[in-house]
């Protein structure tokens, strides 16, 4: 109960003080031109007492800095101006430290019990990272002033970061800044009026000021580098500008660029050239989805005016063909195009030594730069039963060849509905099983609606809000044991003899050297970047889906140019990586494509917007192509034609989604697309339609009645 007297006196006395200083407009007093009205008041008091002014100042910067008062900029510059420079950045250096640490000591005591009561998770988990690297952290946060000064003392408070470590980091990192504009306040003494600015004292002291955060970078990156290498011997020379690991799309891509610009690239992968994409993921399932779409359209003929149309196939045919596919498609990634290229190709699995240093096959190699390009795999659940029975992943399915009577299929996301729908038509009885309420749960409800009405509609039974728990065994037949309904009270058994599993990726991040070397990884799984690229070792970059956010082919491709330019040209020159509009396409039929914001985004994050829907079956083109079905549907800005997002659903949404893409990069809005030409017929007229759409739902009403009566007196009625 005392703790909490003390506390209610603590918010009354910050409360109190706060009102003092608004009713009585003290802080009108800590102003630039309230000190040259007075300093040469304040030069003779001092001059009279300097121990009991310089008792006063200091008190007066605590309690600034304390209770967070406005005003501490220019008591530091006073400081400079009435003490002189090393008298002043003394006393500031002292009393800004003091006057943090009781700041820090007030959150801790009156924040710190209820966030951790509302928010335990999070904060233990930044209390894990602040137990590792909260000193550097907050070092950082000190030297580069990225947030408000006071916040960083409340930020911390809530944290585990001992009462010691906070004051003298504090005071080592403020000490920079602090002499800074200690200096400039000792050439503000000098200004006579404006012609007075332009001293060279002053000039100095603001010309440090804008260089302050440019060395303080690169300082921080230089202690960065200090304390993550410590321990590894930085080879003289190196053999390689890159070693890049993993040849997947990223990989690929990364090798591509060192080799184009003259550097000496490695380029190690342990199974096969072209990663996942070529060999398990995006070739293959498309090549399925084409055989199966063929099938389906056979089935379809009297909706182009024919009568009877037969397409008899083998399965083991279609997924033979598959493999075709993948092998006209392998020489773009194969070793002999590369190679003539001027990357050196190793087969082998990766080892890494240091961050200096990778072994394969018994022999290590140095490098400046690594970049880490391993991919992903598909994520299995640990279920009971699971190991009694054959099961099959987006990895290993195209290894199958006699078609299954039974499939169930686990996940509900974009590769899940891609294969239930191509096995499906393929005339496998598929069952989908999704945990949450919908199939494809990233999209709008009208999307994921639409698709799952589509694949019901072809044959695929979908089961939604139905969680797998298990695999069974009786009589020799197999079932997946799923718990259903909302509050999962239920439980439903669905018999399989061939169970997909589609639940997602998990990244590449172990048994190859990243563990040992303390390359920090986030909650997601995947390797901890920043905004270039770099792990926590500046010379380590990463990119595709051992990184994310997005698990896509071209994502990973984007990326990897930032990974490939950053670590060869770094530090004279390197590029944040953009992520400002990155398009994605779910290859069922109707095709799902995506750029930007959809509505339950927006709502997420709180953004206005409006919607704008064009339905294709109202398209010239898609009529005639017996394709008029699905729709644009464009998010804007509230009374703007600046595109946020766009979902199309539709046959080939995903080539017609390019021109929207192009758009949002460079800044286009309806009205630029609504005045570009569009060859009629195509699909792609879709996109001026859902423009004119806008247009018309904007029309000015005011204007147009007067246009109106303009044509009225005109025609002379």
């Amino acid at each position: 109960m005392k703790k909490n007297h003390l506390k209610v006196f603590l918010l009354l006395l910050i409360g109190g003080l706060i009102f003092v200083v608004n009713h009585y407009g003290l802080t009108e007093w800590l102003t630039l031109a309230s000190l040259k009205e007075n300093f040469e008041f304040l030069q003779t008091q001092i001059a009279d007492n300097i121990y009991l002014s310089l008792g006063i100042f200091f008190l007066t910067y605590v309690a600034i800095v304390a209770f967070s008062i406005p005003g501490a900029t220019v008591m530091t510059l006073a400081a400079g101006a009435l003490f002189g420079l090393v008298q002043g950045l003394l006393l500031v250096s002292f009393a800004s430290s003091v006057g943090a640490t009781i700041s820090f000591l007030v959150s801790r005591y009156l924040l710190r019990d209820l966030v951790m009561k509302r928010y335990s998770d999070k904060l233990t988990s930044i209390n894990n990272g602040i137990a590792k690297d909260g000193v550097f952290y907050l070092f950082t946060l000190r030297l580069i002033p990225v947030f408000p000064f006071f916040l960083i003392n409340i930020l911390f408070g809530l944290t585990g970061i001992s009462t010691w470590s906070f004051y003298w980091v504090s005071q080592l990192g403020m000490l920079a800044g602090t002499a800074v504009y200690v200096n400039a306040g000792t050439a503000l003494t000098e200004i006579d009026g404006l012609s007075g600015i332009f001293t060279p004292g002053l000039l100095l002291s603001f010309t440090l000021l804008g260089l302050l955060p440019i060395g303080a970078k690169f300082f921080t990156d230089y202690l960065r580098g200090l304390k993550v290498y410590q321990g590894y011997e930085r080879p003289k020379t190196f053999d390689y500008n890159i070693v890049v690991i993993g040849a997947g799309a990223a990989g690929l891509v990364t090798s591509y660029i060192a080799a184009a610009v003259k550097a000496r690239v490695l380029l190690i992968e342990k199974h096969k050239m072209g990663g996942d994409c070529l060999n398990t993921g995006c070739v293959p399932s498309k090549a399925l989805i084409a055989s199966a779409k063929v099938v389906h359209n056979s089935k379809r003929v009297a909706d182009f005016g024919l009568k009877t149309s037969e397409v008899n196939f083998e399965f083991s045919e279609v997924m033979e063909r598959v493999q075709r596919v993948i092998k006209q498609v392998e020489p773009h990634d194969s070793v002999e195009r590369y190679s003539e290229l001027g990357v050196e190709c190793i087969s082998g699995a990766a080892k890494i030594k240091s961050p200096f240093t990778v072994e394969v096959n018994g022999n290590t190699f140095t490098t400046r730069n690594i970049v880490v390009a391993s991919g992903a795999r598909p994520l299995v659940p640990n279920m009971p039963g699971l190991d009694k029975v054959e099961y099959f992943t987006s990895d290993t399915i195209w290894n199958l060849r006699q078609r299954p009577e039974k499939m169930v299929v686990l996940g509900g996301g974009p590769i899940g509905s891609e294969l239930s729908q191509a096995f499906s038509r393929l005339g496998v009885n598929v069952t989908q099983v999704e945990a949450y309420d919908c199939i494809l749960s990233r999209e709008d409800d009208d999307v994921s609606e639409y698709i799952c009405r589509r694949l019901m509609k072809e044959g695929v039974r979908i089961l939604t809000n139905h969680r797998a728990v298990g695999v069974v065994v009786r009589d020799n037949r197999k079932y997946l044991i799923c718990h259903s309904g909302a509050e999962e009270t239920g439980e439903v058994e669905v018999e399989f003899d061939c169970l997909l599993f589609a639940l997602g990726r998990k990244a590449n991040v172990s048994g190859f050297g990243l563990e040992e070397l303390g390359v920090q990884l986030n909650s997601r799984g995947t390797i901890e970047a920043d905004e270039f690229l770099r792990s926590n070792y500046p010379n380590i970059y990463v990119a595709g889906d051992v990184t994310g956010p997005y698990q896509f082919t071209h994502f990973a491709a984007h990326q990897a140019w930032y990974a490939a330019v950053n670590a060869l040209f770094s530090p004279f020159r390197k590029f944040r990586a953009d992520y400002r509009v990155v398009p994605w396409c779910t290859f069922t039929d109707p095709e799902v494509a995506h750029v930007g914001f959809n509505e339950k985004a927006a709502k997420e994050k709180g953004i206005e917007y409006e919607v704008t829907h064009y339905s294709i079956d109202d398209l010239d083109r898609a009529i005639a192509d017996a394709t008029d079905e699905g729709f644009v549907k464009v998010i804007t800005a509230t009374g703007r034609d600046k595109i946020l997002g766009v979902t199309i659903v539709g046959h080939g949404a995903g080539e017609l989604l390019a021109e929207y893409v192009l758009a949002m990069k460079h800044g286009l809005g309806l009205n630029k697309i609504l005045g570009t030409i569009h060859t009629y017929p195509t699909m792609a007229e879709a996109n001026k339609y859902a423009a004119g759409v806008w247009k018309k739902n904007h029309a000015p009403q005011n204007v147009l009645r007067w246009v109106e009566r303009f044509h009225s007196w005109r025609r002379g009625s």
